[in-house]
C-alpha cells in the first residue's frame, strides 16, 4: 500500500510544504483507524477515496451507524451537504432506512444559507424525537419504518419551535 499510494502521498507532501504552520503527520489507514477510535481526536484527516470510506464508515459505526451521519464539502463559491451512506440497494423501498442523515444534510445547508431559525427549528424537532426514542428507525434499535419517523419529525417541529 505504501508503494501504491504514491502519487497521493507526493502530492500531500508536497502541498505540507507549502503550510507549515498545519501540523503533518502519515498514518497507515489501520493504525489512523485505530488511533481515531482510541483517542477520538477532532483532527481533519485527508484520504484517498478507499482509505476515506473505510475511515468514514468506521467513524459512522463510533456514532450510531451510516443512517445518522453526514458529510459538508465547500470552498469558497460552492457547498455540497449529502448522507455519507449512498444508496443502500438492499433496503431500498421497503421503508427501512433512516433519514437523520439526509434529515441533517438539510439542516447543514440551512445553516451555510443563513436560514438560522429554520435551522434551529429543524434541528430541535429532530433532537426532541431522539430524546423521546419513541420512532427510532431499526439500525438504533427501533421499530419505526422511513415514513414513521418522518412524519414524526414533522409533528415535531411546532414542538421543537416553542421548545
Amino acid at each position: 500500500m505504501k508503494l501504491s499510494d504514491g502519487l497521493f502521498l507526493k502530492s500531500v507532501r508536497a502541498v505540507a510544504e507549502r503550510y507549515k504552520d498545519i501540523e503533518y503527520k502519515e498514518l497507515i489507514v489501520d493504525n489512523a483507524c485505530m488511533q481515531m477510535v482510541l483517542t477520538r481526536s477532532s483532527s481533519t484527516c485527508s484520504c484517498s477515496n478507499l482509505y476515506g470510506d473505510v475511515m468514514s464508515d468506521l467513524a459512522a459505526g463510533l456514532v450510531g451507524g451510516l443512517g445518522v451521519v453526514t458529510q459538508r464539502k465547500h470552498r469558497d463559491d460552492c457547498a455540497m451537504f449529502e448522507a455519507v451512506h449512498g444508496t443502500a440497494p438492499d433496503i431500498a423501498g421497503k421503508g427501512l432506512a433512516n433519514p437523520t442523515a439526509l434529515l441533517m444534510s438539510g439542516i447543514m445547508m440551512l445553516d451555510h444559507l443563513g436560514e438560522r431559525p429554520r435551522r434551529r427549528a429543524d434541528e430541535a424537532a429532530l433532537e426532541h424525537l431522539y430524546r423521546e426514542g419513541k420512532h427510532a428507525t431499526r439500525d438504533l434499535g427501533g421499530r419505526a419504518t422511513t415514513q414513521e419517523f418522518t412524519d414524526a419529525v414533522i409533528s415535531a417541529l411546532p414542538v421543537a419551535a416553542t421548545a
